[in-house]
């Protein structure tokens, strides 16, 4: 819906039409992936029933992950799901408006300036293609030409172009509808030209290449806690540093088209938007709720049961979606209200479902673990597979602390006595069997799959995504609208994540082209810290950034640096995946950030229940993630058992 703050009416119309056509090509792009699923599915029957593949399908697919993200990439910015550092944005656009709104007014200048760099760029390859009727495939087997998918890239550009510099001319009508507060507000935007001009004056002067690239590490979180969206960040000081390192506009913009054009055309970044469709399919299905039924069932005679059961809840749960702010919207709302009733205190009940939730991030599949597959290069499948053991260990490891706090600390827990849930004695083991049967299968079929070399990653999220849309259509969970909104909010999720990670590999090229990664890693081995010492340090600083950034974005910013250290080493990437996801997640429980209690706190809609209290609930918690790290850590055996 077009927004009432652009001025002149005569701009209105023209902004409400593109607005509509933004959003049909979201959709266009949604139902797109949700049709790979089939695909792939169909693959996958024919070669292991008919040993006969479907020709082309890893071609179509990675050209179609590409084309779907630039298709839905303007939407996805138009519905404020780029993913960015709200806290100092949020706070100045609360106490200036004017200086917040400036704020918005660069940012979004600059968000139009980079995709219009990459509409240009990516322009005379799709002309290139149109005139020379370009090919993929295998000519003589299965080819298709490929201009269509590259005028969707430039479409989708063009298209998110148009839509930043939509917001940028919102945002500056908005800072002058708010002139009264500009004397103040003149200085907070004096400080954002002030620090601009000086990176451009040291970016410019006889700098090293190394000492480029800190300072490109200084102004991206600058540039992030400011506000900036942060796969723009990503793209802008990637950008900017191949150019002052290489002295040459041209070798950085190739760069840029070259990587937004071509980086993505890969037939294992599907796993993302599949996994996505498959967990949101789960939850639109109430398989949370009926899965926390049966674990309350089980553990109704157990101190301090319903702690547990939502413990064993969220570790089954976790295994279908692979999402852990999923999982807190989910389990707040099933959980937290039955542990009220049961006179557990409201500090311990929010707390539980928070610390708990982060489950969903570390048992395969993850999220977390395909994001770093990506950046680390390793293989997502053997990732899921190491993940298991320390997914149990987390979630045994919270368990007895529920036991414990209800053993020595029952003030804190409150009335956890055993054998009060009568609602519980409604179930039967029959009953909990066909509750929990079809999300056993769902797990055999994607995991057992992996594991026993059936499905690649990619394919396995296709199959887990078809069971789940077959288990949400059986339970009659699932009428058109519902499945609508999953599909769309599949492509925000997906084109989010997607885009951090095409960000964050312009960035990383420029990091490698700086040498700041190799002369790190020469850097602390000269100092004398050691393996053990560098691998404290690179945990201390993952918690201290999930403090203020999202899990995501901390990968994408520190594993660039953080790898060539670890290869100078020696260490395994698989073992350090897994501590990586588990030290971030820590992030989701402290302050000032921590996502997974604002969205506990959000979805109880209980102004008795303060987000100082979901907080201090979930400090436990964080308190055992930690020492499960630190044995991770010491033995790393645990993370490698079943690879």
């Amino acid at each position: 819906m077009a927004s009432p703050d652009v001025p002149g009416g005569a701009l209105r119309r023209p902004v409400s039409l593109f607005a509509d056509l933004t959003r049909a090509m979201n959709s266009a792009g949604t139902f797109w992936v949700a049709g790979l699923t089939f695909l792939i599915c169909a693959d996958i029957v024919a070669r292991n029933l008919f040993s006969a593949p479907i020709r082309g399908v890893p071609e179509i697919v990675g050209y179609s992950i590409v084309g779907t993200v630039y298709l839905q990439l303007a939407n996805t910015l138009q519905a404020g799901r780029f993913t960015r550092a709200e806290l100092f944005i949020d706070w100045l656009e609360a106490h200036n408006p004017f200086a917040g709104h400036a704020f918005g007014t660069v940012f979004n200048l600059v968000g139009a300036v980079v995709f219009g760099l990459i509409t240009a760029g990516v322009w005379p390859g799709f002309i290139e293609a149109w005139t020379e009727n370009e090919v993929a495939g295998v000519p003589g087997d299965f080819s298709f030409i490929i201009w269509p998918f590259k005028l969707l890239i430039v479409a989708g550009a063009a298209a998110t172009t148009v839509e930043f510099a939509i917001r940028c001319v919102r945002d500056a009508a908005r800072s002058a509808g708010n002139r009264g507060t500009a004397g103040a507000g003149w200085g907070w935007l004096a400080m954002l030209v002030a620090f601009v001009a000086a990176v451009y004056l040291i970016a410019t002067g006889d700098l090293a290449n190394a000492e480029i690239g800190a300072l490109s590490v200084l102004c991206m979180l600058i540039l992030i806690y400011a506000g900036m969206p942060i796969g723009l960040a990503l793209i802008v000081l990637g950008f900017a540093g191949i150019w002052v390192i290489k002295g040459n506009t041209l070798i950085a913009e190739r760069t840029l088209a070259l990587a937004a054009s071509e980086y993505l055309r890969n037939y294992f970044f599907g796993v993302v938007p599949l996994f996505v469709l498959m967990g949101l399919l789960v939850s639109a299905s109430n398989v949370g709720k009926e899965t926390f039924q049966v674990a309350r069932w089980a553990l109704r005679r157990v101190k301090g049961g319903l702690g547990i059961a939502t413990v064993a809840a969220n570790a089954v749960f976790a295994a279908i979606t692979g999402s852990s702010i999923a999982s807190a919207a989910v389990f707040t709302r099933v959980a937290t209200p039955e542990m009220l009733s049961h006179g557990y205190t409201p500090r311990f009940s929010v707390g539980v479902v928070a610390g708990s939730s982060v489950l969903g991030m570390l048992i395969p599949p993850s999220l977390l673990l395909i994001v770093y597959g990506f950046l680390a290069e390793q293989s997502v499948g053997i990732l899921f597979i190491a993940a298991v053991v320390p997914g149990l260990l987390l979630s045994g490891a919270f368990a007895l602390l529920i036991l414990g706090m209800a053993r020595w600390r029952p003030g804190w827990v409150g009335d956890a006595a055993a054998g009060q849930d009568a609602a519980a004695d409604d179930e039967s083991v029959l009953s909990a069997f066909l509750k929990l049967f079809p999300i056993i299968l769902l797990v055999a079929l994607v995991i057992g799959g992996i594991y026993g070399g059936v499905f690649t990653p990619t394919e396995a999220g296709a199959a887990g995504a078809a069971g789940a849309l077959v288990i949400g259509l059986a339970r009659r969970r699932l009428d058109w609208k519902a499945l609508r909104e999953v599909v769309i909010e599949t492509g925000h999720i997906s084109v989010s994540i997607l885009f951090l990670i095409l960000a964050a590999n312009i960035y990383a090229r420029m990091l490698a082209l700086s040498g700041l990664p190799q002369q790190m890693a020469e850097f602390i081995g000269a100092t004398g810290l050691g393996f053990a010492g560098f691998v404290a340090l690179y945990v201390a600083v993952l918690i201290l950034l999930g403090m203020i950034l999202d899990s995501i974005s901390i990968m994408l910013i520190i594993l660039p640096l953080a790898l060539p250290v670890l290869a100078q080493f020696g260490g395994d990437p698989i073992w350090f995946g897994i501590v990586t996801v588990i030290a971030v997640e820590i992030g989701l429980l402290t302050p000032p950030l921590g996502i997974t209690c604002y969205v506990v706190k959000s979805t109880l809609k209980d102004d008795r229940i303060t987000l100082n209290q979901i907080f201090l609930g979930a400090a436990p918690f964080a308190a055992v993630m930690l020492a499960v790290t630190i044995l991770l850590i010491a033995v790393p055996e645990i993370s490698l058992f079943l690879t």
